[in-house]
């Protein structure tokens, strides 16, 4: 009786490929001058402990308290009023840069309209750029422009997503199964209706909870973005770093692990309504 082979015929196809990755990324390590061992001499273990002490026990006095709510519920209404600005240019720049309710996608055809050729392509170049500059870099020129406070926060952060989210909600319509808004279309029904009733059924619970998720990176980017002066729960820690109270920055770094748990339940709790 022969032994038969067990080795995977895939292996040395999956070695090569592992050695190829590492040949490309050694390059990139080298010159971000990556070194993971200066965390482990004694100077830097010393001071990150010196630093970190530091944060213990968690600021809880009634006045910090006050401080850190009125700075959360800023930081809430930054990320939720710029996500609302963001959708109210992505969700049509996202049809326009999708061939979904192309009539040019129709199982029995039809020529593609010249004018839809016309926008696609200029509106995926806009929400490229507008993704392509830092949320942070927009903050800082509407703090130029606004002047400190939340207002810069919400411009930047409704400017920067609304590119991210148009270029994946354009995806999520062209991923979705096509056939109910083609089956609409060639019955006679409208691009709308077609999209109404046969693309965002379909869509619904992914876009939702990429919409959930990118607001909890809104809530995170008010964070970063509050060290230029845009308000919120960034601004609070920027002054309770240059204070040297590690004690607010703990409760603040908490306040924070608590809004993004929060998100997550949320996204979890209407992803299950809609499935």
């Amino acid at each position: 009786m022969l032994k038969s082979d067990v080795r995977d015929p895939a292996s040395l196809p999956r070695l090569l490929i592992t050695l190829l990755v590492i040949l490309l990324l050694w390059p990139g390590i080298r010159l971000s001058e990556l070194d993971l061992g200066v965390f482990f001499s004694g100077e830097s273990t010393s001071e990150m402990g010196q630093f970190l002490s530091g944060f213990w026990p968690p600021a809880h006095d009634a006045e910090f308290l006050d401080l850190l709510a009125e700075a959360t519920l800023q930081t809430l209404a930054i990320a939720t009023a710029g996500m609302a600005l963001a959708l109210l240019i992505a969700v049509p720049a996202g049809l326009l840069a999708s061939r979904a309710l192309s009539l040019s996608a129709l199982p029995r055809g039809g020529r593609p309209a010249w004018w839809g050729r016309l926008l696609r392509w200029p509106v995926r170049g806009l929400m490229i750029f507008l993704r392509s500059v830092p949320e942070v870099v927009w903050a800082l020129l509407f703090v130029r422009g606004v002047g400190l406070g939340p207002t810069a926060g919400v411009l930047a952060i409704a400017i920067t997503y609304s590119g991210m989210l148009g270029k994946v909600y354009a995806e999520i319509f062209e991923s979705v199964d096509q056939r109910p808004a083609q089956a609409l279309m060639l019955a006679g029904g409208g691009r709308l209706e077609a999209f109404l009733y046969g693309i965002l059924p379909n869509a619904a619970a992914e876009l939702l909870s990429y919409t959930v998720y990118r607001w909890e990176c809104a809530v995170r980017a008010s964070v970063v973005m509050g060290f230029v002066g845009a308000g919120g729960l960034g601004q609070q820690i920027d002054l309770s770093l240059r204070m040297f109270a590690g004690g607010e920055v703990a409760s603040i770094l908490i306040t924070f692990l608590v809004l993004v748990l929060l998100a997550d339940l949320l996204s979890r709790l209407l992803r299950a309504r809609l499935t």
